[in-house]
């Protein structure tokens, strides 16, 4: 095709100021070496409510949440995307080689997925299936990882799921510099026992390696990769990074101490992906990198998380509604919340149970979608340990209602939370550096319109006008 090709890294909730803070703690960088290359442009979400299982949809559809209604992972999709298809579904139908690397909401796969160059859909998917199969074996291990540490850091390593990863890793592309680099992290884990928490940087470490061994072999015109990794390690530890941003900062200095290079040591390993996607760019002139996030982050709360509360035994929890094991099936959720589709029949005695349940008399958040598709919001912070649950008029406790009162290890909770400014880098090994970045804001729903634009592909009336980017 006669269209540049472009590599669409998606590096969740990073603002400018993070890009900008690494640069100058470490000059010597990929990122800090380049980003004068490329065009720097602030993004703005437009979303009712920040979370990017619900801006990212708005980025790649091109309309913001009140037209999609995306708010958890698991929703049925069904609707949606036949009215507002994500920019995936546009270009493979109008032929565009397309590749879809962990993008949010890329569950479950199309049904023409052969005609992608690959496809593996994210983290919260609730099966394997990936395209080429080969991805799949990856794909099983990063899901059973991800369900493992979704609050503290797992030490278990699947066994089975780790030696047919390890038969794979040849055709997989996972490069033994990788591999040198997790030999240490886990000789350093003996040494310092907190740097587990660097285990969920080192799922998307192994991915990018899987990711552009797709890239290397099938060249798509239009490739997606996402990553979480900097965004986990700015909720936790921005506080540590950047304690004079808090008015009233209730950690103590040793913590500060010990996680205030955590965002950096993330960034470092983006700094290294950086540094392959360039090199692979410069050697593939056709393709234009841009690096996204659909909304940034800033700081938020000062405070110590030392317990959240959790559905730990979601059948019992279930049962206290009267349904069993035939009427209800769990799909992933971001913990602390639980995402379930229950069966017609028993969705009334369901909707009955979550209105009357209530934590130390609060009630509990809950939303229900179609085709019986509930969402409750669990996560209640440092509760007593003799508080209780109230469920159908009856009071409970927590293990009678099937929650833990969960400890948490780094006592890190949302120090950082969502803002609506997001960025958008573009680099073109082909232009020549930009001049002063332009004072120029983006709406994330202008992306997917730009993209289409981009490759000849007519924009739907639903969506905004393309900008001058691509």
């Amino acid at each position: 095709m006669s269209k540049r090709k472009i590599l669409l890294f998606e590096l969740n909730e990073v603002p400018l100021r993070i890009v900008k803070q690494f640069c100058g703690a470490a000059p010597g960088s990929a990122l800090a070496k380049n980003l004068h290359r490329m065009r720097q442009i602030r993004t703005q979400a437009p979303d009712s409510i920040l979370s990017p299982w619900i801006t990212w949809p708005t980025l790649h559809r091109g309309v913001d949440d009140a037209l999609h209604g995306l708010r958890f992972f698991g929703q049925d999709l069904s609707e949606v995307d036949a009215k507002y298809p994500p920019i995936w579904r546009i270009l493979a139908a109008h032929g565009i080689k397309t590749g879809v690397f962990g993008s949010l909401h890329s569950y479950p796969m199309p049904e023409d997925v052969r005609s992608y160059a690959f496809y593996m859909p994210d983290t919260f998917a609730p099966t394997p299936e990936a395209h080429p199969d080969i991805l799949g074996v990856f794909q099983d291990f990063n899901l059973t990882m991800a369900r493992k540490s979704a609050r503290n850091v797992s030490r278990d390593v699947p066994g089975k799921g780790a030696f047919q990863l390890l038969r794979a890793m040849p055709g997989l592309g996972i490069r033994a510099s990788t591999l040198a680099d997790i030999s240490r992290q886990l000789v350093s884990e003996q040494v310092h026992d907190w740097q587990r928490i660097r285990r969920r940087t080192y799922q998307s470490v192994l991915g990018f390696d899987v990711f552009m061994k797709q890239m290397e072999d099938a060249r798509p015109d239009f490739a997606t990769f996402f990553t979480n990794h900097v965004a986990s390690a700015m909720h936790r530890y921005w506080a540590a990074a950047f304690p004079g941003d808090f008015t009233e900062l209730q950690y103590d200095w040793s913590w500060v101490a010990r996680y205030r290079h955590e965002i950096e040591f993330a960034m470092s390993k983006f700094d290294g992906f950086l540094s392959r996607v360039i090199a692979f760019v410069e050697a593939n002139p056709e393709y234009v990198l841009w690096i996204a996030s659909s909304m940034g982050q800033g700081a938020a709360s000062g405070q110590p998380i030392k317990t959240q509360l959790y559905v730990t035994d979601l059948a019992r929890f279930m049962a206290c509604s009267g349904l069993g094991s035939d009427d209800w099936s769990e799909r992933p959720a971001m913990a602390p919340r639980t995402s379930v589709f229950v069966q017609e029949a028993k969705r009334d005695a369901f909707r009955a149970t979550l209105a009357s349940f209530k934590v130390n008399g609060a009630a509990v958040e809950w939303e229900e979608r179609n085709n019986g598709f509930f969402a409750v919001a669990m996560g209640q912070m440092n509760l007593d340990p003799s508080a209780r649950v109230e469920i159908n008029g009856q009071s409970r406790s927590f293990s009678e209602a099937g929650l833990s009162n969960v400890e948490i290890e780094d006592q890190a909770g949302s120090t950082a939370y969502h803002v609506p400014e997001g960025m958008l880098l573009v680099f073109d090994p082909r232009a020549a550096p930009p001049q002063a970045a332009p004072d120029l804001t983006l709406d994330t729903r202008q992306i997917a319109p730009t993209l289409l634009h981009h490759f000849g592909v007519p924009v739907p009336s639903y969506m905004r006008d393309p900008a001058p980017l691509a």
